[in-house]
């Protein structure tokens, strides 16, 4: 256990970071699910640039790495342009 006070206090920020970061992820996550559940590829489109957002904002905070997000935004894009 942390015997410093300075030790303590990055105790309690990382854990709020943490569950912030938990929240925006998962967050995001059921907006790809979502996303990706839509059969009609113009309401998917619509969609899309929200779901980007949220993915880049992700990198932005480090809460993913930005290698990843491009191969997801990569992905949904190549699963909507596939639908018919």
């Amino acid at each position: 256990m942390a015997n410093h006070k300075a030790t303590k206090k990055d105790i309690r920020q990382s854990e709020t970071r943490r569950e912030r970061n938990r929240y925006y992820g998962k967050t995001t996550r059921n907006a790809i699910r979502t996303l990706l559940a839509t059969p009609d590829k113009a309401t998917a489109q619509e969609g899309l640039s929200k779901v980007i957002s949220m993915i880049d904002k992700l990198a932005k905070r480090n809460v993913i790495h930005r290698n990843k997000a491009g191969n997801i935004k990569s992905g949904i894009v190549k699963r909507i342009n596939a639908l018919a």
